[in-house]
């Protein structure tokens, strides 16, 4: 075994990790290439128009984003006057190492032969590298900070502040979205994880040969994780740090050329990444789908990497998706989803998901006295929950009448005051001459009238 050979890359020797290094990195430069084309693409045939058809006659489209990668790598670098320019250059370069990193954990494929020496589709693999995945999402993240902080911008710094804010909710819960996947595969290594899966799923004590993947065994953690993923991402309908109305740009508002390029690198790659992950924990990575798991060939070998480029794809698809059906929602109702949603039903679903494992290993759910109390508690919350809060509250009060040509001009009725509803009729004439007479002329109850209105508002 050769000095480079060591625990971190297995038993394959240093050239073979190198060329896989290699390799991952042109590929995921490539597809970044055709994920943006891709969404190009869905997004014009699902908004009824052609989307990009010019340049290049193989793949029509592919080489506008080709050309836009290409004009940003020579475009001109400009500085903002007051930026920290160490910082400011230095922020890309985080977020673009950390786009990277995260593949280095996730199986692509089986266990194949390459030049001669057996070796797995995956750089590496560690005992906690779900765990590695995260810590990597939230270094990511200080490329943003920083960029906002450094770029001497209003519009940046709050776009930054924004999407660390967001960073911090969404990554709460995707947390405990994959603390279920930790307990049913019973490992944090991503290879375990996708073996856990491809055990067939027993029901009624018949092999169903269909395999048991965490989406279906784990639907509520399955639904959190996507949730979750477009809130990491600052994807659609959750780019709260990017909004073009308030923040111009958000974090990368001041930037052009070549660093704005590996923002715009570090985006496309996040998504391919989480969606990966999404493929790995969920979706049984690699593994063939059922009925092709039951052909031999079609579940080993090579063909893991078709399987898992496919599924992947379908996830990044609904990214696309996602963005052409849903609007942009506002930050309020984004950060109530992440703490007043996301993370209690996480956390309630990871509770009831140990205490039912628990139950199961210790033998409780043979016990019909543990399965009698467990129906009482579901029943009295169940019972709870519909009749709990069934007393009326008292009516509200009926608003007052309000007139708004009261003090001889139209204002604006106040919170909880409404028109009456012969105001368009009453008013439409008398408006003009209400007006021109004041409050002076005539009725002095409507001076004392006008008095009251002024001091209410």
């Amino acid at each position: 075994m050769s000095p480079l050979e060591s625990a971190l890359f297995g038993t394959d020797p240093w050239w073979i990790t190198v060329i896989k290094v290699v390799v991952l990195f042109v590929v995921l430069l490539m597809w970044t290439l055709f994920n943006v084309w891709f969404e190009r693409r869905v997004l014009g045939r699902m908004q009824n128009r052609l989307g990009p058809i010019m340049n290049t006659a193989f793949i029509r489209g592919m080489g506008q984003a080709i050309g836009d990668g290409i004009k940003l790598i020579f475009k001109e670098v400009v500085t903002p006057k007051g930026a920290d320019k160490i910082v400011f250059y230095l922020a890309p370069v985080i977020s673009g190492i950390a786009c990277f990193t995260s593949w280095a954990v996730i199986p692509l494929g089986g266990q194949v032969s390459m030049f001669g020496h057996q070796t797995r589709l995956q750089i590496t693999d560690v005992p906690v590298a779900a765990l590695f995945i995260l810590s990597i999402a939230g270094i990511g993240i200080y490329g943003i900070v920083l960029a906002g902080w450094s770029s001497a911008s209003t519009y940046s710094l709050l776009g930054s502040l924004r999407s660390s804010a967001q960073m911090i909710s969404y990554e709460v819960a995707m947390g405990l979205s994959l603390a279920a996947v930790f307990m049913f595969s019973g490992s944090m290594a991503t290879s375990d994880i996708v073996a856990a899966q491809a055990r067939p799923l027993v029901l009624g004590g018949f092999n169903t040969h269909i395999p048991g993947h965490y989406w279906l065994l784990l639907l509520p953690s399955f639904v959190i994780y996507v949730i979750t993923m477009f809130g990491e991402s600052n994807r659609t309908p959750f780019d709260m740090s990017e909004c073009e109305q308030e923040l111009v740009s958000g974090y990368s508002t001041e930037y052009s050329g070549f660093p704005y390029g590996m923002y715009y690198l570090a985006e496309y790659i996040n998504m391919a990444t989480l969606s990966a992950v999404c493929t790995t924990l969920f979706l049984g990575g690699f593994g063939a789908p059922w009925p092709f798991n039951l052909i031999g060939f079609m579940d080993s070998g090579w063909f893991g990497l078709v399987w898992f480029f496919l599924k992947t794809q379908l996830v990044i698809f609904f990214f696309v998706w996602v963005r052409a059906a849903v609007p942009r929602v506002t930050y309020e109702s984004l950060m109530a989803l992440g703490w007043k949603v996301l993370i209690p039903v996480s956390l309630v679903w990871v509770l009831l998901l140990a205490f039912w494992r628990t139950a199961g290993a210790q033998g409780w759910l043979a016990s019909p006295v543990f399965v009698g109390a467990v129906v009482v508690i579901v029943l009295g919350l169940i019972g709870f929950i519909m009749f709990g809060g069934s007393e009326k509250e008292p009516p509200a009060p009926e608003p007052e009448a309000f007139d708004a040509f009261a003090g001889g001009y139209p204002v604006p009725p106040l919170p909880g005051q409404k028109l009456p509803d012969s105001y368009d009729v009453v008013h439409s004439e008398a408006a003009p001459a209400g007006a021109a007479a004041g409050p002076s002329d005539g009725d002095p109850s409507a001076t004392q009238k006008s008095a009251t209105q002024n001091g209410a508002n």
